[in-house]
């Protein structure tokens, strides 16, 4: 085969899952119930996160928070604050791509 198959964690509880990590892109899955969420963070790289099911809280740099429901797909820059979650009763599951690949972190 000249494929590599990855596959995502099917769940409703909270799964924080790095699918891909390579010189090239990290590709992480995460699914959230209400009241789960990320950390208050620095991005490292630029990061494409696309929503695939819920609603999506983010709040990023000063700006008030918005909400992106599934199919939508946010283009966030290196070096931004970012607090992303679900406030929601949906389970959210998303999917992060940083591109280029972070650098010294595996």
């Amino acid at each position: 085969m000249i494929e590599t198959e990855f596959r995502l964690t099917k769940s409703n509880q909270k799964v924080v899952e790095k699918i891909i990590i390579d010189d090239n892109i990290h590709y992480n899955h995460m699914i959230m119930p209400k009241g789960e969420g990320l950390p208050l963070h620095k991005t490292n790289s630029n990061v494409y996160m696309t929503v695939l099911r819920g609603i999506l809280t983010i709040s990023l740099g000063e700006e008030a928070s918005n909400e992106y429901e599934s199919g939508t797909i946010l283009k966030i820059p290196n070096g931004v604050e970012m607090y992303a979650r679900n406030e929601n009763d949906e389970v959210l599951e998303i999917t992060v791509i940083k591109a280029p690949a972070p650098k010294n972190i595996k």
